[in-house]
């Protein structure tokens, strides 16, 4: 018996040696996947941001600093925060409403919702620009009563939001709807079946269970909001002080050959992607640590 038991253990050893030795690859190619990932990740990604510091820093600090304080530089780095502490909020509560229906409810039309959220993925930023323009703008189906009652969206502030949340809505929910999903209703129908409220049973059941996917779908989405370009440039009017936000005043520097002003807005809009990957990597480690916990 005991021959028996090891001869199998035999087989089974030799089979799994076997298994591993056709799934392990040479040396050599292990290295040449290596080396091709990070040749890619060199050429494509760390060798464009290498060349927006050194030509944001070509001309010295002064220049750097200068371009930065300068007025219209500032106007655009106050709207784009503006936009994106506007935008944030309301994809916030959409996107969380939206992943609550979707996960926990069973309805007719859930799977268009669904569909409906995915929009701004597979819709140009500047055809939805474009849209805005057709509904707000002064010869669309909303513009001549928007004149006559002295109210600007077109090529105003207005307008540079709704194109903003449109192109960002999808973040949040499209992070949160299959976390829900995974965690099921049962904690939920536990707490109401124990006499806790719709509110009580969100706060203290739903959002404590979502709340590392909700605040990586918010970085993604302020992320995006801050460096949006067509959408918002179709709808801004590109007015300097006014309507430009960081990517429309770059564009500008660099069409009027202001090359180190335009690298020092760009660096700057670098910085914030790079602080924003950095939220990004605490967040999935955190929120990983918590899953293992639990």
């Amino acid at each position: 018996m005991s021959a028996a038991i090891a001869s199998n253990w035999s087989g089974i050893g030799a089979e799994r040696f076997e298994q591993k030795a056709v799934t392990r690859e040479p040396t050599w190619v292990k290295w040449l996947i290596i080396t091709i990932s990070l040749s890619f990740f060199a050429l494509f990604l760390l060798l464009p941001l290498v060349a927006v510091f050194a030509e944001a820093l070509r001309k010295g600090w002064e220049a750097y600093l200068a371009a930065l304080v300068e007025p219209d530089a500032l106007s655009s780095i106050r709207l784009t925060l503006i936009v994106a502490a506007i935008a944030v909020p309301f994809n916030l509560v959409f996107g969380v409403a939206a992943a609550w229906l979707i996960a926990k409810f069973d309805f007719k039309g859930r799977q268009l919702l669904t569909t409906l959220i995915d929009l701004p993925f597979s819709v140009s930023p500047v055809v939805s620009g474009l849209i805005y323009v057709l509904i707000f703008g002064l010869q669309g189906w909303y513009g001549h009563w928007l004149s006559d009652h002295n109210i600007k969206i077109i090529f105003a502030i207005p307008g540079i939001v709704l194109a903003t949340i449109f192109v960002t809505f999808p973040f949040v929910a499209r992070e949160l709807i299959p976390l829900m999903e995974a965690q099921g209703k049962e904690e939920e129908e536990a707490a109401i079946v124990l006499g806790a409220s719709g509110w009580r049973t969100f706060w203290h059941v739903t959002l404590p269970n979502i709340k590392w996917g909700l605040i990586y779908g918010v970085i993604l989405c302020n992320a995006r909001a801050m460096g949006e370009f067509g959408a918002v440039s179709v709808v801004s009017g590109h007015i300097r002080g006014e309507t430009n936000t960081m990517p429309l005043h770059v564009e500008i520097l660099y069409n009027e050959y202001q090359f180190s002003a335009a690298f020092a807005v760009a660096s700057l809009l670098a910085l914030l992607a790079l602080v924003t990957l950095a939220i990004k990597s605490v967040v999935e480690w955190k929120g990983r640590q918590v899953a293992a916990i639990q």
